[in-house]
């Protein structure tokens, strides 16, 4: 419900206890939690409700070999160890899809088609958004998750979005993690050094 809190076992499994997972368990991801993942994460907001992003979740063992070679030497084992990789991507043309997702401005389309600069900043920024949804509906969803950079964007576009408008921004693996390849907790920012209020 609006306006109540998480109870703090929620928060702890959203946050205060969830860790960046290096080692998985050899346990299988189902593809409807995938599909249940997916649409948790779409209802959360983005500008417009534009919903730029693309997910693809990589499972089979052809589309992790198209992905290893993308992937940093210390990304490899890893990722190919975990159950699923996600790769979070956003479509440049997003905008397509608005008369059907934004319909209050019939001309909201046409706001972001003859201008390139907007539609691509616009297309990132919600896109990472919904990257960051994933990890916390994934969450919530019982899965452990392991985010990373470190790889490849082009020979990742190649490989998976050749011939379309998406382009990868970050990826993830997913799973149930062995806490056996957690690391500690590194620290983190204090409110003073990050945040002020105006």
């Amino acid at each position: 419900m609006s306006g109540t809190p998480l109870n703090q076992a929620a928060f702890d499994q959203l946050f205060l206890d969830a860790h960046t997972h290096n080692a998985w368990q050899d346990k299988p991801v189902a593809d409807e939690l995938l599909h249940r993942l997916y649409d948790t994460l779409r209802m959360a907001p983005t500008s417009m409700n534009c919903s730029p992003a693309r997910i693809v979740f990589v499972k089979s063992k052809a589309a992790k070999e198209k992905l290893m070679p993308a992937l940093m030497e210390g990304n490899r084992a890893k990722t190919m160890a975990a159950p699923v990789t996600a790769i979070i991507g956003h479509d440049t043309r997003f905008y397509d899809n608005l008369p059907k997702l934004f319909p209050p401005i019939p001309g909201a389309r046409d706001m972001f088609a003859g201008n390139a600069a907007l539609a691509d900043i616009t297309a990132f920024r919600n896109g990472t958004l919904q990257g960051a949804y994933l990890i916390l509906a994934a969450r919530a969803l019982g899965l452990d998750c392991g985010p990373m950079s470190g790889f490849d964007n082009a020979a990742i576009d190649q490989q998976f979005f050749a011939g379309t408008n998406v382009r990868s921004n970050f990826i993830c693996n997913l799973g149930y993690g062995d806490p056996k390849g957690v690391y500690p907790r590194n620290v983190r920012l204090e409110f003073a050094e990050a945040c002020s209020i105006a």
